[in-house]
């Protein structure tokens, strides 16, 4: 499927700031199931130096950084993305103690995946609800994540929420609502508290959830299975992500999936930030 993206991000200071340096995770990334096939990002004001990184987590990211005072940043980004996975249960899991809840990967593998199986604090009922649902399922590990997914997506109350850090998981689960960044990391939580490696995804959906009225920032999970590689499961649809998600960077930690990172200086300013997210897709000609 291709995908034709525009991101525009408007940040409006009351008086001028001087902007420290920005890391930008805007450039989609190119990997096994999806392919960026042009990218734009024009900045104003014109930064002083940039320079195209691969953060700590292996996302493409762009590096700015300002001289001059300003009481704007504006970014807009354009990218066309042909996205390759149709199939999102195209995969077998080759270590068996993965298959079966509670995981367990090989040795040389959970010391590179620790940082994705850290179960975090304040998981209060997720432990016991996640284990409710793998017993549902046999404690199978594919049926799990797709029942996981499911269940979020029927039960909880989706939500639009413009900013904020997602809640906590245990206060997703208790509410049982929240917007797709929140029901992602719960979705990351319950995965974790059964050793099954998960992280945090930000990026774009063809379809936005029905809580929004149009397209914005997505979030998702992803789930590493050996034999299987890093996988997606959106919970907010109900679905395993396959070739109508484009993914921008994930990460263990949300902060470090963000779009946008950075700060300014200028004690007392206040900011106001405006967006806009287009996303048309098209399907590819059929192969004769």
């Amino acid at each position: 499927m291709d995908f034709h993206i525009e991101h525009h991000l408007d940040y409006h200071y009351e008086r001028p700031v001087f902007l420290e340096p920005f890391q930008l995770r805007l450039r989609p990334r190119s990997d096994p199931a999806q392919r960026l096939q042009s990218f734009n990002l024009a900045v104003s004001p014109e930064p002083s130096g940039q320079c195209l990184v691969l953060d700590i987590n292996g996302n493409e990211a762009i590096g700015i950084w300002f001289q001059e005072l300003t009481d704007h940043l504006s970014l807009k980004m354009e990218a066309q993305v042909e996205t390759l996975r149709t199939n999102p249960f195209d995969w077998i899991i080759t270590h068996p103690p993965t298959r079966q809840l509670p995981a367990t990967y090989p040795p040389e593998e959970a010391e590179s995946l620790a940082p994705c199986l850290a179960p975090g604090a304040h998981l209060g009922e997720v432990d016991p609800w996640a284990r409710e649902l793998a017993a549902a399922v046999d404690h199978d590990t594919p049926a799990f994540l797709m029942h996981l997914a499911d269940t979020i997506h029927q039960q909880f109350d989706h939500v639009g929420r413009l900013d904020g850090d997602p809640f906590e998981p245990a206060a997703c689960l208790t509410a049982r609502r929240g917007a797709c960044r929140d029901t992602a990391m719960l979705y990351v939580a319950a995965c974790r508290s059964l050793g099954l490696a998960a992280r945090f995804v930000s990026g774009y959906s063809m379809h936005h959830p029905p809580e929004v009225t149009e397209h914005e920032l997505h979030a998702w999970a992803e789930v590493y299975l050996p034999g299987a590689g890093w996988r997606g499961y959106d919970p907010s649809l109900g679905l395993a992500v396959a070739e109508g998600h484009v993914v921008l960077a994930a990460a263990p930690d949300h902060r470090l999936a963000a779009a946008v990172q950075g700060r300014y200086r200028g004690t007392g300013v206040g900011s106001q930030l405006n967006y806009r997210v287009a996303v048309q897709t098209s399907a590819r000609d059929a192969l004769p």
